[in-house]
């Protein structure tokens, strides 16, 4: 079954167009969103969530309608964009206070669960807290109340390796529990290591989307590389000769 079903997504911005963008995620699936800085995966994510109103395309989510059902919708999923960077002088407990009073499946076992396993001090601040540890944080917040969906912007950017492998094992052990992970990312290394499909995006254009083993397949016997990172470069550097041939 499809949580998330994205079809033909379209954005303006003045110099910019995300343009015509479809794929979907199956229940209890992670997918990789890649693609360069400015190729429009933080649009897509916001206008998933609705943080970024788009101009055309449709986006259902458990079957419902975004934004017509967007209330309903956001009980089930989770989104973090990043590091913390609001109330920085609040302390973290007080933070997930006012967090959890928006969310009927708030789970203060499970809150106090993420802050342990992140090794959070729930008395310090944000301000007070490294970029890293922030996006921990970030994290707690979205994973506290049972959400079925995850859609995280660059959740393992800050993060040292160590952190960095304790979250893709996170990942990996809510994707076992039946929760589906979309999740951006510049390290691509990190989506060899627990994505099941790849969604690839260039200059607002979808390249492809598919089960990550046939999109590295079909890749690889094309010549384009052997690595996600390879990959990439190969599809940008095309794009780059393409522009300057013009």
């Amino acid at each position: 079954m499809a949580v998330l079903e994205v079809q033909g997504l379209c954005k303006r911005y003045p110099g910019f167009l995300l343009d015509n963008i479809s794929f979907s995620l199956e229940s209890g699936r992670i997918m990789g969103l890649i693609g360069r800085n400015g190729a429009g995966k933080t649009t897509t994510l916001k206008s998933i969530f609705n943080l970024v109103h788009p101009d055309g395309g449709k986006i259902r989510i458990f079957g419902l309608d975004m934004p017509q059902d967007e209330r309903e919708i956001k009980q089930r999923i989770g989104y973090a964009g990043g590091a913390v960077d609001y109330y920085k002088k609040k302390k973290l407990r007080d933070i997930s206070a006012v967090t959890g009073t928006f969310y009927s499946g708030w789970d203060d076992a499970a809150y106090h669960r993420y802050l342990d396993a992140f090794s959070l001090d729930e008395n310090k601040t944000p301000s007070e807290l490294s970029e890293g540890m922030r996006v921990k944080f970030s994290l707690t917040l979205a994973l506290s109340h049972g959400a079925e969906l995850l859609i995280l912007d660059e959740p393992t950017s800050g993060l040292d390796p160590v952190s960095r492998a304790e979250l893709l094992d996170t990942f990996l052990f809510l994707k076992d529990r039946g929760v589906s992970i979309l999740f951006s990312t510049h390290i691509t290394t990190d989506l060899e290591k627990c994505a099941d499909d790849i969604t690839y995006i260039a200059g607002g254009k979808l390249i492809d989307s598919k089960p990550l083993n046939a999109f590295m397949s079909e890749n690889a016997q094309a010549g384009h590389g052997d690595s996600l990172e390879d990959i990439m470069v190969y599809y940008e550097k095309e794009s780059l000769y393409e522009k300057l041939a013009d």
